[in-house]
């Protein structure tokens, strides 16, 4: 019966040819969740603020439909009293968009600041990655000038 060869050895050696700098890896996947952290913050800052805004429209809403549900002694009173709310409402949902708009401008602020800023870091560590590599293969031609 034939005898299978083991491949481990061979492997072994051809990884061992090609080694592999595992800290590149390492600060890509820290950057990575650095900024997946922060953009997190942002998000989180974000819904935490719109819900205090949404909560506190809700409440103003729900005082002023107070007023309307009060007994009146005169049926112009009612359609007075609707009036109001309506007006009110109106002023309530102009200031609560308001609101949400300054939130969304300062998400996309902060993440256009991000954003740029992540770039930049990109930038600086593939510079020095490729300074790195350059220095690399001069040291390694100059050995192999050597050796021949």
């Amino acid at each position: 019966m034939a005898k299978t060869n083991d491949f481990t050895k061979y492997v072994n050696e051809a990884m061992a040819a090609f080694p592999v700098d595992m800290s590149a890896y390492n600060e890509a996947f820290k950057s990575q969740a650095a900024l997946g952290e922060k953009f997190s913050k942002v998000a989180l800052e974000a819904a935490e603020k719109s819900t205090e805004i949404s909560t506190q429209w809700t409440k103003d809403t729900l005082t002023k439909l107070a007023d309307v549900t009060k007994v009146k002694d005169e049926p112009t009173a009612y359609t007075k009293s609707m009036t109001d709310f309506a007006s009110a409402q109106a002023e309530m949902s102009a200031e609560t968009l308001a609101a949400f708009a300054e939130v969304a401008k300062k998400v996309q602020m902060e993440t256009v600041e991000l954003m740029m800023a992540a770039g930049k870091e990109a930038s600086e560590e593939a510079t020095a990655a490729v300074k790195k590599a350059t220095s690399d293969v001069t040291t390694a031609a100059k050995k192999a000038a050597t050796a021949a």
